[in-house]
């Protein structure tokens, strides 16, 4: 059976539930291969958001 390092699910948790506002067990719900995607698309947004304040627009 493959685990999942602790450290690492924490910081995604704490990743999502302060993006999204979500809970700890809401994330946790989540299965792996979701979460991880929510997190990839939250980091596209973000990087959509750092560009658009480094454009001027």
């Amino acid at each position: 059976m493959l685990t999942y390092a602790v450290d690492r699910l924490w910081e995604e948790v704490v990743y999502v539930a302060y993006y999204l506002h979500w809970s700890a067990d809401s994330v946790l719900d989540l299965e792996h291969p979701v979460r991880r995607r929510v997190i990839e698309e939250i980091g596209r947004i973000n990087q959509k958001i750092a560009a658009s304040d480094t454009s001027g627009d």
